[in-house]
C-alpha cells in the first residue's frame, strides 16, 4: 500500500503524517491488518529495537476518588466493588515495588486517586519515592497524583522522581462528555508543568469510551504536540459500577489499528500498552509488541492483569527481549535534547526534553492512568488473562474483568 510505505518513510524521518494519514490507517480493513502491523513494526525497530521495557504500578491510595471521571472505577459516585485504602506507608509501597522489580520492571509507577496532591500528599510521596530509590539502584520512578499545584512538580523532582505521569484521555471536544469536575485545558497544564520543572512527561489516552476515529486522531496529535516521553495507550475495561459499564466497543483488531496509528504520529517515543489489553487484545497481545515498546507488569491500579511470568513468556515468545536497566530507553537525539530525565538519566534510559521538563486505565501513570476501565490510576483496566470457555465474537468479554484483590493495600502477594 503506498499509504503503508509513506507512513514508514516518514516514521523513519520523525516527520508527522497528515491526519488524513493517520484516519485512513484506523479506516483499513482486516484484510490489510499485517500489512499494518508489519508497516509500523518497522518504525518500532528502527528507534527501539526489540526491546520490551517493564513498568509497575503500585497504587498507594486507592478509591474515593472527588472527580467524576466516567470510566473509572475510583470516581465518586462508584459503585465498583473495588479496594479502597488510604495511603500506603513508605516502606509498605517499597516492598509492593519490589514484587514488580524482581519480575524485570525498571520503572515504577506510583499512582493516587484523588483531584491532586496536598503538599503534605507530596512530603508522603517524596518519601516514598527516596525509600524506593534507597532500596534498588537505577530504578526510575514516575508519579501519578493528578493535577499539579505550582511548584509541585519541583519538589517531586528533587525528591528523585523521574517523570510524571497525567494523561490527556480524550479530544478536547469531547472531554466535557467524559468528566465535569476538571477541564482538558487542567490536564494539559499539568504535563506542561511536569516538562517545566524537568520531569519525563508521560501522557497517553483512553479508547473504547464510544470516541469516533476523528476523535483518536486528535487527541494523538495533541499527545505529539505536548511531545511527552511515554505515551500509555488505555484500552477502557468497562467496569460494574461505572458509567461507560456498557460500552464495549473494542476488537483486537481495532486495538492494532489504533496502536499502530498512534506509532506512526509519535514514532520516536516510547509507546506504551497500557490497561485493558488483556480484556481487548486477548490472543493477540504477542502482535501488538511489534507496535509498542513498553508494558506494564502483572495488575493494574483495581484490576487484575496477566501474571507477570506469562508476560515474560509472551515476550520471548514473540522474539522480543525485555530491556535492562542499563539500557537507554529513548532514542540518543531525544536523550540529548535535554540531558535526562532525573538522577537515573543516563544510566536509566527516560530521556527528556531540555533539562526541564512512564493507569485512565492501565497504562500512565498518571492520576487516573492506569485505569482507564477501573479507575483513577493511569494503569487500571487490566484483566485476568484466560478465555474462560469460547464467546462468540463481537461479544462483551466480562469474564475478563476482575477486581484486584491482592498486591498493594492487601496482605496477599501480587502476581508480578
Amino acid at each position: 500500500m503506498d499509504l503503508l510505505n509513506t507512513l514508514v518513510d516518514k516514521g523513519l524521518r520523525r516527520e508527522t503524517p497528515t491526519r488524513e494519514e493517520a484516519l485512513a490507517v484506523l479506516g483499513t480493513t482486516d484484510d490489510e491488518l499485517l500489512d499494518v502491523v508489519a508497516a509500523a513494526g518497522k518504525v518500532r525497530r528502527h528507534w527501539f529495537g526489540r526491546r520490551v521495557k517493564l513498568n509497575y504500578l503500585v497504587n498507594l491510595k486507592s478509591g474515593l476518588c472527588p472527580e467524576d471521571c466516567s470510566y473509572c472505577s475510583q470516581r465518586l459516585g462508584s459503585k465498583a466493588e473495588i479496594l479502597k485504602y488510604t495511603w500506603l506507608k513508605p516502606d509498605e509501597a517499597s516492598k509492593a515495588a519490589a514484587a514488580g522489580l524482581a519480575g524485570g520492571a525498571k520503572r515504577v509507577c506510583l499512582v493516587a486517586s484523588g483531584r491532586g496532591p496536598t503538599d503534605r500528599d507530596v512530603d508522603r510521596v517524596s518519601d516514598t519515592i527516596k525509600a524506593i530509590k534507597e532500596q534498588n539502584e537505577g530504578v526510575e520512578v514516575c508519579a501519578c497524583l493528578g493535577l499539579l499545584s505550582d511548584g509541585q512538580a519541583e519538589r517531586l523532582r528533587e525528591a528523585g522522581a523521574d517523570a510524571y505521569n497525567h494523561n490527556l484521555n480524550t479530544s478536547e471536544a469531547t472531554y466535557g462528555d467524559i468528566t465535569t469536575t476538571h477541564t482538558y485545558a487542567d490536564r494539559v497544564e499539568t504535563v506542561q508543568k511536569a516538562h517545566a520543572a524537568g520531569l519525563s512527561a508521560c501522557s497517553g489516552l483512553i479508547a473504547g469510551m464510544g470516541e469516533s476515529d476523528e476523535d483518536l486522531v486528535d487527541v494523538v496529535f495533541s499527545l505529539r504536540e505536548l511531545d511527552p516521553d511515554s505515551v500509555p495507550v488505555n484500552f477502557l475495561i468497562p467496569f460494574e459500577g461505572t458509567p461507560l459499564a456498557k460500552e464495549w466497543n473494542l476488537t483486537p483488531q481495532r486495538c492494532l489499528r489504533i496502536l499502530a496509528m498512534v506509532r506512526f504520529v509519535c514514532p520516536d517515543v516510547e509507546v506504551r500498552i497500557a490497561g485493558g489489553r488483556e480484556v481487548h487484545l486477548r490472543t493477540m497481545q504477542p502482535l501488538a509488541l511489534h507496535l509498542a515498546n513498553s508494558i506494564f507488569l502483572g495488575d493494574y491500579l483495581t484490576s487484575e492483569g496477566q501474571a507477570g511470568k506469562a508476560d515474560l513468556e509472551m515476550i520471548a515468545d514473540a522474539g522480543f527481549e525485555v530491556e535492562g536497566s542499563d539500557q537507554v530507553t529513548l532514542p540518543e537525539h531525544r536523550v540529548a535534547a535535554g540531558g535526562g530525565c532525573g538522577s537515573s538519566a543516563g544510566a536509566g534510559g527516560c530521556g527528556s526534553h531540555g533539562g526541564s521538563h512512564e493507569g485512565e486505565q492501565a497504562s500512565g501513570c498518571g492520576s487516573h492512568q492506569g485505569d482507564a476501565a477501573s479507575g483513577c490510576g493511569s494503569h487500571e483496566g487490566g484483566g485476568v488473562c484466560g478465555t474462560g470457555g469460547a464467546v462468540p465474537a463481537g461479544e462483551p468479554r466480562t469474564d475478563l474483568v476482575a477486581v484486584r484483590r491482592r498486591g498493594a493495600g492487601t496482605d496477599l502477594a501480587p502476581n508480578a
